[in-house]
């Protein structure tokens, strides 16, 4: 009986594939319609070919105004050795002159200087706004030549604060230890058996207005800064007590004491 029945079983499997190849079926009648819905939508999301050019930074594009009182002059090109590899490389030096003194900022050949007199404007460029090197010096040295355009006309301040029993700080003269002639000292008493001087580098004016407050002025921000952090470093501010050395409006996050 089973042998009856094997030769029309085959021919009923061929005539099924004869018609299968006949009328092809798509291949998205197999799919489940959330899948073909996806693909299609994905397919009207994607964005068409845009010919937008890359932006530059938007922090350097920005004109600085030049206060009344202050010039700012660009240098020729010229080659330096460069503080970190010791190779040489070309820099272009833009001076900064006002009230306050007179500070010289250092920048790449590449960054160049447009001055507008009508409107008392500075405005930075570079060669190329889509090189990443160039746009991220653009930024850099658009932030140093604003902090010296203020610091020649208005000046920095910084407000170091000692916060600890017995902290002290005073201004003395050490003719002994002086780096230049008319140094003067930043004496602190931090809670060592012995008192810290702190030479106070040129250009920096330090004022004690209370035993816990030092106020520190000058034309220059980074070299204000470094110095409240050589201060700073002597008793950095600690997270169980609160104590240390703060500049301006630091704070710190106290931690409980783990009790065994």
């Amino acid at each position: 009986m089973a042998a009856l029945l094997a030769p029309r079983r085959g021919k009923a499997l061929s005539q099924a594939l004869s018609a299968a190849a006949a009328s092809p079926c798509p291949l998205s009648s197999l799919l489940p319609a959330s899948s073909t819905a996806a693909s299609s939508t994905w397919h009207s999301a994607r964005r068409p070919f845009s010919t937008t050019h890359a932006r530059g930074s938007k922090l350097g594009r920005t004109p600085l105004s030049i206060p009344p009182g202050v010039e700012v002059l660009m240098g020729e090109p010229k080659t330096l050795r460069s503080a970190t590899s010791y190779k040489p490389v070309v820099r272009k030096t833009i001076t900064v002159k006002g009230p306050l003194g007179t500070l010289n900022l250092d920048v790449p050949e590449f960054v160049d200087l447009v001055q507008s007199e009508e409107d008392k404007t500075a405005t930075l460029s570079v060669r190329d706004p889509n090189a990443k090197e160039q746009k991220e010096m653009w930024g850099t040295s658009w932030s140093y030549l604003s902090n010296h355009i203020t610091g020649v006309s208005e000046g920095h301040t910084a407000i170091i604060r000692l916060v600890g029993v017995g902290y002290r700080a005073s201004v003395e003269q050490r003719g002994a230890k002086e780096e230049y002639p008319g140094q003067k000292f930043l004496c602190l008493k931090l809670g060592f058996t012995h008192p810290v001087e702190v030479g106070i580098p040129k250009g920096v004016t330090v004022t004690t207005p209370s035993l816990t407050r030092i106020l520190l002025e000058g034309p220059d921000r980074e070299v204000l800064m470094s110095f409240a952090g050589v201060v700073r470093k002597w008793r950095p501010p600690e997270p169980y007590k609160g104590k240390g050395v703060f500049i301006n409006d630091q704070t710190i996050k106290l931690k409980q004491k783990k009790i065994k």
